[in-house]
This record gives C-alpha cells, sequence and structure tokens, in this order.
C-alpha cells in the first residue's frame, strides 16, 4: 500500500511494522541530525515516517549511546543559512564574473554544478540566484548539469579550474557531446599574464583539450568583449543541434570592473542577438512524406532527442494517433512518447524488425548500416534542423530540413487519419512477446539467486521495475536514471517511461564509466526544483541504477546528495568484478584476469553511511523490495539518499547462468548506445 499527500500528489510507500527490522546497513540518523535538514515539503505521512524514519533514528541513537566517542555526522548552520540567503542581483557597476552570471540569469540557465575553484565566476552565478550546487568531483558536477538538461531541456552550466580540475571533466564533457546536450562550460583560474610561464601548476591550455568535444568554444582575452562573446555561446546553445559550448575566463576577464554598460561591447537584449525562429518543412518534402507513409504498412517513428529538445511530444503523438504510425525511442532520455501507449515499440523488438518505413525525428547520433534493428529493406525519412548531416551512415530516401516540432505539425495536418489495426496487433503482440521473456528472465533469475545466495539481475530489473509502475506509486511519479553496465541490460527490460524525461539514458552513445552517481545528483536536483517537465512531481524521490564498477567513479558524491538533501536511492549490482571480467579468461590471457576482479562482498552500503547517508545491504531476492520500500519513504519523508548494495556474482555474467549478458537491441527500451 502507499500513502499520499493531497497537497503534493507524491505517493510513498507505506512501511508495515514486518519490515521496518529488514536488512540493511545501519543508517545513521539521529533527531539532532533532522533538526539541520534544510526545509523541505513533506511527502509522508506519520504512520509511514514511523516504519522507516524513526526506526533509524532509534537504531543511530543506539549506536551513540554505545560509543560516547561517536560524533555524528551533521549539516552545518552555515550550508541551510547560506542556501536561504535571497539573490543578489549584480547591477552596474559590475564585474566581468557578474556581467556574465547576469547573462546566464536573462538567459534561464536553471543550474549551475561546480567544485571550488574559478572563484570568481561560481560565486557570481551563485549571488545571482541561479540554483547552484557543489560537489566532490568537477567530472562528476560536469555529468550532473548534464543530468539535468537530459531530463527537464533546460540549459545548465558547471565549471572547473583551470589545469587538473579541468583535465577531470573532460570524459563527462565527452558524454555530452555525443549525447547532443546544450551543456555550458566554464572554467579558468588563471590570467593571461601568466601565460607561457608556466607560474603555478594548474596552467593548461583549454580549448584544445576539447577540440572535438564542443560545438563552439573562446578563450577570452578581450574584457570588453565578454558580452559579446557570450552571446557567441547562447546563440551556439539554442540554436540548431545542441553540443556543449566552452568558454574560457581568465583572471583579467572575470575580474574586469564596468562603470556602466557603454563600456560593453555589443551590449544588446538576446531579441537582437539571437532569434527564437526556428526552420519549417518544405511543403513539397511534407507531400512526398505523406506518400511515402500511406504506401507503408508498417511505418515507424524513431523518436530522438531532437523530439525533446523541441518539445514536441503532442505533436509527436498528434501524428502518430493520426496515421496509426509506431513510435520507438532512442535519445538519452526516454518518455517523450509513453511506453504504455498502444502505438509504443520500445519494448516491441520483434515488430522494429519488420517495420518497412521508418522515420527518423531528431536522430542527432546517427547509426551506421545495422546498427539499427530495422530490415534491410525499409526505407527511411529523416527529419533533421542540420541538411549537411542528413545522409549521413545510413543512405536517405527522403530528407526534410526542419525544426522537429515544425515537422511533425505539418505532417499532423497533412496526414490523412488511418487505421492500421494489424499493425497495433502486431506491436502488442511483440511487447507481449518481449513481456514473456523477461518474465522467463525473473523465473531463472529467482532459481539462480536460491541456488547461489546472492541476488540476480533480472530479479533486480522485475522488482524495480513492480514496485515503480505496478504498485500503488503513480506509474509516472519517479525519475530514474539508467545506468550501469551488465546491469543495464537487465534493468531496461523492466524500466519504463510514461512522461517526457523520465528516464536518463546515462550510457547513451559515449558509454563513460561510472558517471551515474553524479547524473543522480543532477536529475535529483532536477526535480528537486522542478523544473520543465519535471515540475509536476517536484519534491519526489529519484532513483538510479548503477554497477560496483561504475560506482567507484562517483560515489563520493553521495555526500552531495545528503549535503542538499535531495530525496535520491542508487541501486548498486555488486558482482565483485568489471563487467568484461570474464576477458581474462576468454581472450587467452590467463594471467590477466586478476585485473579484472575486486574483492568479494565489499560494503558500498557502509561507504554511503559514512557520508551522511541510508545504506541497504541485499544478499536475496526477499529483501530487496522492502529495501526499497524503506528507501523511498525515508528519502520522500527527510530527503535522506540511500545506495541499495545488491550482492551479485561474477559467474551470472558466463555461460552458465544463461541468457548470461543479453544483447542491447536498439532503437527502443534495450539501446545502450543510441
Amino acid at each position: 500500500m502507499a500513502s499520499k499527500d493531497k497537497d503534493t500528489q507524491i505517493e510513498t510507500p507505506t512501511i508495515s511494522s514486518a519490515q521496518e527490522s529488514g536488512t540493511g546497513g545501519e543508517r545513521n540518523r539521529s533527531k539532532a541530525k533532522t533538526e539541520k535538514i534544510v526545509s523541505r515539503r513533506s511527502f509522508i505521512k506519520g504512520t509511514a515516517l514511523a516504519g522507516a524514519g524513526a526506526a533509524a533514528m532509534l537504531k543511530t541513537e543506539q549506536s551513540a549511546a554505545q560509543d560516547d566517542t561517536h560524533s555524528d555526522i551533521r549539516i552545518p548552520d552555515e550550508i541551510p543559512r547560506t542556501l536561504a540567503e535571497a539573490a543578489k542581483p549584480a547591477n552596474f557597476p559590475m564585474t566581468g564574473a557578474q556581467v556574465f552570471a547576469k547573462f546566464c540569469s536573462d538567459e534561464g540557465v536553471a543550474g549551475f554544478f561546480c567544485c571550488p575553484g574559478n572563484y570568481n565566476m561560481i560565486n557570481a552565478i551563485a549571488a545571482e540566484g541561479i540554483p547552484s550546487y557543489g560537489g566532490r568531483c568537477e567530472g562528476n558536477m560536469t555529468s550532473a548539469a548534464d543530468g539535468f538538461t537530459r531530463v527537464t531541456g533546460e540549459i545548465a552550466a558547471t565549471s572547473g579550474t583551470e589545469g587538473p580540475g579541468f583535465t577531470n571533466m573532460i570524459m563527462n564533457i565527452g558524454a555530452a557531446n555525443a549525447s547532443r546536450t546544450p551543456l555550458l562550460v566554464i572554467a579558468s583560474n588563471k590570467t593571461i599574464g601568466e601565460d607561457d610561464t608556466e607560474h603555478g601548476i594548474q596552467t593548461a591550455y583549454q580549448q584544445s583539450q576539447t577540440d572535438g568535444l564542443k560545438k563552439w568554444g573562446k578563450r577570452m582575452i578581450t574584457p570588453n568583449r565578454i558580452y559579446e562573446y557570450s552571446a557567441y555561446a547562447f546563440r551556439q546553445l539554442k540554436t540548431g543541434v545542441p553540443k556543449p559550448v566552452h568558454l574560457d575566463f581568465p583572471g583579467e576577464i572575470s575580474g574586469a570592473r564596468f562603470e556602466e554598460p557603454g563600456e560593453l561591447q555589443y551590449y544588446y537584449d538576446k531579441t537582437r542577438y539571437r532569434t527564437e525562429s526556428k526552420a519549417h518543412p518544405n511543403p513539397a518534402d511534407i507531400s512526398a512524406a505523406v506518400e511515402m507513409i500511406q504506401r507503408a504498412e508498417r511505418p515507424m517513428i524513431v523518436a530522438s532527442t531532437g523530439v525533446f529538445y523541441d518539445k514536441a511530444w503532442d505533436a509527436l503523438l498528434q501524428v502518430a494517433e493520426k496515421n496509426d504510425i509506431a513510435v520507438v525511442e532512442s535519445a538519452p532520455q526516454r518518455g517523450h512518447f509513453s511506453d504504455g501507449h498502444p502505438l509504443s515499440a520500445s519494448t516491441g523488438l520483434d515488430a522494429i524488425r519488420s517495420a518497412d518505413l521508418v522515420i527518423l525525428v531528431g536522430q542527432y547520433c546517427m547509426p551506421s548500416i545495422g546498427e539499427f534493428a530495422f530490415g534491410p529493406d525499409a526505407r527511411w525519412i529523416r527529419i533533421d534542423p542540420d541538411a549537411s548531416d542528413i545522409g549521413r551512415n545510413v543512405p536517405i530516401d527522403l530528407g526534410i530540413v526542419s525544426s522537429e516540432k515544425a515537422a511533425l505539425e505539418a505532417l499532423a495536418d497533412a496526414l490523412p487519419s488511418r487505421s492500421r489495426q494489424s499493425w497495433r496487433d502486431e506491436l502488442a503482440a511483440a511487447r507481449q512477446a518481449f513481456d514473456e521473456q523477461s518474465e522467463e528472465y525473473y523465473r531463472l533469475g529467482l532459481q539462480y539467486s536460491a541456488d547461489t545466495d546472492s541476488i540476480h539481475p533480472a530479479v533486480i530489473g522485475k522488482q524495480l521495475g513492480d514496485f515503480l509502475y505496478a504498485n500503488e506509486l503513480d506509474r509516472e511519479q519517479t525519475t530514474v536514471v539508467s545506468g550501469g553496465y551488465g546491469i543495464g541490460r537487465y534493468t531496461r527490460r523492466y524500466l519504463r517511461a510514461y512522461r517526457p524525461g523520465q528516464i536518463c539514458n546515462g550510457a547513451y552513445q559515449y558509454g563513460a564509466i561510472g558517471p551515474d552517481v553524479g547524473y543522480l545528483v543532477g536529475v535529483g536536483a532536477a526535480v528537486q526544483n522542478g523544473v520543465g517537465p519535471q515540475s509536476a512531481y517536484q519534491g519526489a524521490p529519484v532513483l538510479g541504477v548503477t554497477g560496483d564498477a561504475g560506482a567507484a567513479y562517483s560515489i563520493m558524491e553521495f555526500e552531495t546528495l545528503s549535503k542538499y538533501r535531495i530525496p535520491a536511492i542508487m541501486v548498486v549490482y555488486n558482482n565483485n568484478a568489471w563487467g568484461v571480467w570474464g576477458s581474462g579468461a576468454g581472450r587467452g590471457a590467463v594471467r590477466a584476469q586478476h585485473m579484472y576482479l575486486f574483492q568479494e562482498n565489499l560494503r558500498y552500503d557502509r561507504i554511503v553511511e559514512a557520508l551522511g547517508g541510508n545504506g541497504e545491504y541485499v544478499t536475496s531476492p526477499d529483501q530487496f523490495t522492502p529495501a526499497l520500500e524503506r528507501s523511498y519513504a525515508l528519502a520522500a519523508k527527510e530527503g535522506i539518499p540511500t545506495l541499495i548494495n545488491c550482492q551479485g556474482k561474477k559467474e551470472f555474467w558466463t555461460n552458465q547462468y544463461p541468457p548470461s549478458m543479453p544483447r542491447h537491441i536498439a532503437p527502443g527500451a534495450l539501446a545502450y548506445y543510441k
């Protein structure tokens, strides 16, 4: 059962007395700590709190009584106090940093994620009132900004210190670039006057480091052009196919002082330095598309990145329903076409193979021939705002240069109403076959779990899906970060998206190692602030999935989640090895296998407890759902994040336990890279 707060409409599971004591790590909470929690909305009634939060507090109080030398983790007074301070928007006279911060605010930058460094810039941005978060690692905070944008469609910014800090961001900038995220990267700390001197240990030339990983970048050297180059940056971020933009602010630029607007070059309102206008399709191309769609028996739209960023999901739905066209998703985020719709093919893999017309809409990251699971005889239409990219990788029968929303609206007007009942039936049969296969994997997983005294990834996926979508929770409520390598092959089978931005596909295309807790910070901040399509469930808990190898890269950001009381749950699949552990022997290098393995039964949950969060340790199927319920209730009421450490076996990735590591078929729910 679940309780539901009538004011917020956020649902939380009710915890039974039998579940209160369940298995799990010690939850380091006390009444003294809860008084330090940043003020937030209440999402859970007293009965549920008694089952989760109070039990955790009692446990901690008992532990503290046994050890007088133990110091409770607490949030320092300065954090809630400074978070509660009113914004201090700058006005002339202003520094260069303040000019840029005000520019970002005027352009609607919705979130800012950083670590200390580049001090002039980050202090000015926070003072301007842009929601700002300080974390433990520049790379992870870059992923936080990336994840924030992936589920909101709004621009977020990240910052790094020149040199080591910025270098730490490179992998995460690369992931944002591959996912076509309009990420604003700002960095520096040094001065132009220190060029070529090797003064200090952090000197680096940043722009060359992001070559190939951005849409546009600039190292500023002339203070009065700061506003002009900011306009360059936002033209790139707000128009065309998005990618990261990288601005480098040496000390002479951020610290410059301007007494009045006239000292700034190109100081114009945003209506004059960029346009909101978007390309509309050629009517002849729309007519040709309508003819091709009408001739097709099994047409399918691939709804990708551009559909989300152009907020074209309503137009997409109208086109699909008017002409009975199937839709499959392929993007760094999912939900712009609901998995619950009868025309959805995201879990209908057999139907994907039989489509005779493929309509790519906003597919910015193009697959190569054979990378998507469509048949060789399918014809192709591509709708994209960039004419220069149409025809790359896959030969196209018809290219339409247009914004995604404009093209879909034109198609909705031009297409006749049509029923394709046999196509709907085939889609339903394909989804059922997929679900039946997933149920078989779950059955095998239960048996394997019992045989090995552990928990199989199929069991995690199935119980997680049931908890989120087949329980008393609103199935649209919880936003999910879908990550991990081997575990992702299973959980993707059971995760669903019913609204825009409900799933952040962390590994999209670039396959970055371990950014998932970083993504969870950004996604959690987006929901915490109710940004964009997350507004209906503002403050609800968010959930992520990762592996033990990936957790090592970003687990310290649990301190960030705890510090800001972001209600988050991360499920870690702990199989004591890299997902490719079999490579050591499978490729003939038996003596190399030690490099793929970890110590067994490591307690990642206890690390999180030591960082101010809650830990749960799950070693059997019967423990997982109760751990989810406790964690969700604790997150909803108190904003306390939890890591659920699920103990598996590395051997589950071998043929000893079929299906071992299932294929990642794309596009659709199983897509790992596209």
